[in-house]
């Protein structure tokens, strides 16, 4: 099956899903931006629950910005905040050490245009999965297309729906319980080397 998915930052465990189990991938990168999505945002967890961790961007509600054309502000050390929660939200996971030096670099590294940088945290994390994704990119933008199962849905959260994952064991979850669908990096962190196995066998999103 092929899907349609929007390139997003460290992306969710149902569009991991969905990228891993299907035949080939198509990002939309034609589309206009749009504020509150997962293009600039993850959800990590933390010891007091969800944490939502949101690039900042240079956006005007005046004029339609094409997404591709998104810069970052880089007015306030946000890599560095970012990179700080994640390490105190799951430096005691069991394969936090493992992965670290994987992605550090990319809190440390310059970042200016929002796609590419999603792209560049794409990479690393097909690294982490040790998984060979390949995609395509849209050449022009389709509202309804006909080609190919639309996950672009995924990407924003307010319209995002429960999708039913298994449990896995998270560093907080004799706090709050079970947190479903956060950033892959939740999952990576905590089942290392089993991530990829965990997302082949969970149910696609509908």
């Amino acid at each position: 099956m092929d899907i349609l998915l929007h390139p997003t930052y460290f992306p969710s465990i149902a569009q991991c899903v969905a990228m891993i189990q299907a035949e080939k991938v198509i990002f939309e990168v034609c589309d206009n931006y749009q504020k509150q999505t997962y293009r600039n945002r993850m959800t990590i967890y933390g010891a007091q629950g969800k944490i939502p961790l949101t690039v900042p961007v240079i956006y005007s509600q005046k004029y339609r910005q094409l997404y591709k054309d998104i810069i970052i502000s880089n007015d306030e050390k946000w890599q560095d905040l970012h990179w700080k929660s994640i390490q105190s939200a799951y430096s005691s996971s069991p394969f936090f050490e493992f992965y670290e030096h994987d992605l550090a670099h990319l809190f440390t590294e310059e970042a200016t245009n929002l796609m590419d940088f999603n792209f560049r945290c794409l990479d690393a994390i097909m690294e982490c999965l040790q998984h060979e994704l390949k995609f395509e990119r849209t050449t022009e933008f389709e509202l309804n297309p006909t080609q190919q199962k639309d996950y672009r849905y995924l990407a924003n959260h307010r319209k995002e729906t429960e999708h039913p994952l298994k449990p896995y064991v998270q560093v907080f979850d004799d706090k709050h319980g079970f947190i479903s669908n956060l950033s892959v990096l939740d999952l990576i962190f905590n089942e290392g080397p089993n991530a990829l196995l965990y997302l082949e066998k969970q149910q696609l999103p509908v």
